[in-house]
């Protein structure tokens, strides 16, 4: 929470405290301050589940980011030595077609078809790292979906943060209704709070959703 908010909230429980050692003159007037210090409250709660979970989506996120290099490096290195394997079979090639020794030729032949065989496992090797697959093809596809799952983590982070930054603002115009006692503004913090639970929820459960295609 901003240290603005805090100050506003700070100058609102010296209000009530002062209301509150000054009698019960303003039985009504006291009343609904501390209805809208509960206003508050609620508000505080939302603020803290919605700053929290922004922060773990912006953790996923950059978890995600580091998987995602990780996979396009590896998916690099796989290629380089599987181009270094096909430019080494195709000499290969030229000089079984072109030798003349058969001995040569034989080895030649045996040398290729292991190449060939290594140039294939390099494109698509399903079957290692546990079944995720290491060769340039999987490589590719989960380094994909990695990116993918960094984006959608990121989208419930703006989200979350959009909801933060609405939260803050309602429990500052709640808590300058307390010292102001201009009651629009409690119904202002009250449309600000539903907005921000708005966010939450599309955080939450539509996540995939980009309202706001320049956030990222």
């Amino acid at each position: 929470m901003s240290h603005g908010v805090h100050a506003v909230q700070h100058e609102v429980e010296h209000q009530l405290e002062h209301e509150e050692h000054g009698g019960g003159a303003l039985g009504g007037h006291d009343s609904r301050n501390r209805k809208i210090a509960l206003v508050i409250s609620v508000l505080a709660l939302c603020l803290a589940f919605s700053e929290t979970l922004g922060k773990s989506a912006q953790t996923a996120a950059l978890n995600y980011q580091i998987e995602a290099s990780n996979l396009w490096n590896f998916f690099q290195a796989k290629n380089i030595r599987r181009t270094a394997t096909l430019i080494a079979a195709d000499v290969a090639k030229i000089e079984v077609a072109t030798t003349t020794d058969e001995a040569r030729k034989a080895a030649l032949t045996k040398q290729l078809e292991t190449w060939t065989k290594t140039a294939e496992r390099y494109r698509s090797e399903p079957e290692a790292d546990h079944g995720k697959g290491e060769g340039t093809a999987e490589l590719s596809r989960r380094a994909q979906e990695m990116a993918h799952d960094r984006d959608l983590a990121l989208n419930k982070y703006h989200y979350f943060e959009f909801a933060s930054a609405a939260l803050q603002i309602g429990i500052v115009l709640a808590s300058a209704a307390v010292i102001t006692s201009m009651v629009i503004l409690v119904w202002l913090a009250g449309g600000l709070g539903v907005l921000g639970l708005a966010f939450m929820g599309m955080a939450l459960f539509f996540p995939d959703v980009h309202l706001f295609a320049g956030a990222h």
